[in-house]
């Protein structure tokens, strides 16, 4: 039998940063991750972290170990490109100089992320046991007893399940989640371009979904950016075939050459895009944070900004207080953190199936809601600040 104060189930990148936060508070943490050491099949994605997700790391005292791996994001670009036709219609800059006096945030390779995260929950003596899995948990009264898949146990005041968008955790404790399908896959991997990107994202809107290049740290003096390219299904499974030439020439010709030629660089990976919200997020001695709570699609930068601000909802209610499992810990976690999600995972939902649509009317309303965004500077300064969180 292991005792601990907070077991965190998961590996991935918002459970170590749970595991992370949560040890600066002086709390002993056990985190078990079914991953080997090394997080197993490498991560070609990158995070883009706004600043409320980078003040979580650097509470935590990982956001150092990362930020020299980290490219500004100082502008967020709206580009409507009409439907099936190349065609910008609107181009829409929101830049960070309006609101706060930093860059929007900073995107890492989830590669260097990873490393960073991993060398501090060694500097804050957390436990972390590799390539193993919750098999079963069982309540008490005082804790939350959890069987391993080798056989141990672990005896921990609070359980928090990162564990993913399938959390066996979850439906352990009995909640449930909705989940729906959009019939799309991303394509993610990076490019190397000859136009400097100077701190801008880019988000391009025609039909099937949006195509996102972020800026990542040039390398040899070249600019290089991460792309999501979020398609249809069938579309993905076709340009998942392609060689690193064909397919850095459909994206040249997909970006209307804003960047100019685009060269992949390094192979690609494929994910489906779903979305999904936890209808509750507690259960005795249990919270549900990240994957296990809420899924959305990758626009705008939210998902793992919002894994990260249920991880620091979590840290600030704990503290200091005797007992991080007691329901006077998890009932207010509940109530903050669900109709935030529950609002943004609508709001996302509405992006992304705006940005599908192909019916002319559907994309001409897409054409003037982003116009009004952008063109009016009340509204326009409103929607950069609930991008970054209010």
């Amino acid at each position: 039998m292991i005792e601990t104060e907070i077991l965190v189930a998961g590996g991935g990148i918002a459970g170590m940063s749970a595991a992370a936060r949560l040890a600066s508070l002086g709390r002993e943490v056990t985190l078990v991750d079914p991953a080997p050491a090394g997080g197993g099949t490498p991560d070609l994605r990158t995070t883009a972290f706004l600043q409320p997700a980078i003040e979580t790391l650097e509470h935590s005292g990982a956001w150092a170990g990362m930020a020299g791996d980290a490219a500004p994001l100082k502008t967020m670009r709206l580009v409507d490109a009409g439907g099936r036709e190349r065609v910008v219609r609107k181009t829409a800059d929101f830049n960070s100089a309006e609101v706060i006096d930093r860059p929007f945030g900073f995107n890492v390779a989830n590669a260097a992320i990873r490393a960073a995260l991993t060398a501090r929950l060694d500097e804050a003596g957390v436990r972390y046991l590799h390539q193993v899995a919750v098999f079963g948990t069982v309540e008490r009264t005082q804790t939350r007893i959890a069987r391993l898949s080798d056989g141990r146990q672990v005896s921990a005041r609070l359980v928090i399940a990162a564990d993913g968008r399938d959390s066996a955790l979850r439906q352990m404790a009995g909640l449930t989640a909705r989940r729906w399908h959009y019939g799309q896959k991303a394509l993610v991997f990076a490019v190397g371009h000859d136009a400097p990107h100077e701190g801008v994202s880019t988000e391009i809107h025609r039909t099937g979904g949006p195509l996102t290049l972020v800026p990542m740290p040039d390398e040899g003096g070249r600019p290089r950016s991460s792309v999501v390219w979020m398609v249809p299904g069938p579309k993905a499974a076709r340009l998942a075939q392609l060689g690193p030439e064909a397919l850095g020439a459909e994206l040249t010709a997909e970006t209307m050459d804003l960047f100019g030629a685009l060269d992949v660089l390094g192979p690609h990976a494929v994910w489906p895009i779903i979305g999904q919200l936890a209808t509750r997020l507690t259960a005795p001695r249990l919270a549900l944070i990240a994957e296990a709570a809420h899924v959305i699609p990758p626009i705008g930068a939210q998902g793992l900004n919002m894994s990260l601000k249920d991880v620091e909802t979590l840290a600030h209610l704990i503290g200091a207080a005797e007992d991080p499992g007691s329901a006077q810990i998890l009932s207010p976690y509940q109530a903050r953190r669900w109709p935030d999600m529950a609002a943004r995972v609508a709001g996302v939902d509405v992006l992304n199936r705006a940005a599908q649509a192909e019916w002319q009317p559907l994309r001409d309303l897409r054409h003037l809601g982003l116009s009004a965004i952008h063109d009016i500077p009340p509204i326009r300064r409103l929607a950069m600040k609930l991008g970054l969180g209010a």
